[in-house]
């Protein structure tokens, strides 16, 4: 487990399944001064070309998920964990020892009031032992479904796919201490966000 230093800031964790609006609330505490630190960032840091978990992913998957000038296919590698159990598995064992380390480096270098630790597949992750608060970005699976529709899924049967290898909706909220209702449009999340750092920067300060 990832456990916190004695001496650390106040951390929250921010999670949410695909498409829930994880990265729009994130931009938005970032707006107020926050410290915010993106684990889907530093997943696509650490497959870079040249690096070791790139070499390792090549090796396990082959070569139909490096593009011909060497990047990781990011698209074919999903086509193939989320039709396969044990190729996600997989995935996870490369991929998590090192975005959990590069996670608790930025977490220790950050500075500001508090810090939000963006974590999609927070569920039964050992970062949980690493935050002090989990809050929860909600909004109906179908709503989902439309946005995945207008990024860069095809159909949605393979949408669904995509939900159904998450953690469910419930078990998400029932890890959450608060929760963002993304149904809305952007200024109800905008006055939710803004809510919830006024309550953090008093927890901060108590902590």
């Amino acid at each position: 487990m990832i456990e916190a230093s004695k001496n650390a800031p106040f951390r929250v964790a921010l999670t949410g399944g695909i498409a829930s609006g994880k990265s729009t609330v994130a931009d938005m505490f970032a707006e107020l001064g926050v410290a915010v630190i993106d684990t889907d960032i530093i997943a696509r840091e650490v497959v870079q070309a040249g690096q070791p978990a790139l070499r390792e992913i090549r090796k396990r998957f082959g070569s139909e998920v490096v593009d011909a000038v060497g990047n990781f296919d990011r698209r074919a590698l999903r086509n193939i964990v989320f039709a396969d159990e044990q190729a996600r598995l997989d995935l996870e064992a490369i991929l998590h020892p090192r975005i959990g380390a590069e996670t608790r480096r930025q977490a220790e270098a950050a500075t500001g009031p508090y810090q939000i630790i963006v974590v999609p597949l927070l569920v039964g992750s050992p970062l949980l032992g690493f935050v002090d608060r989990v809050l929860v970005v909600d909004c109906d699976e179908d709503l989902q479904i439309q946005r995945l529709l207008a990024r860069d899924t095809e159909t949605v049967e393979q949408a669904r796919r995509i939900l159904a290898a998450q953690a469910s909706r419930e078990a998400r909220l029932a890890i959450a201490d608060d929760i963002i209702d993304n149904n809305q449009d952007l200024d109800d999340t905008r006055r939710q966000v803004r809510e919830l750092d006024e309550r953090y920067r008093r927890m901060a300060k108590r902590s």
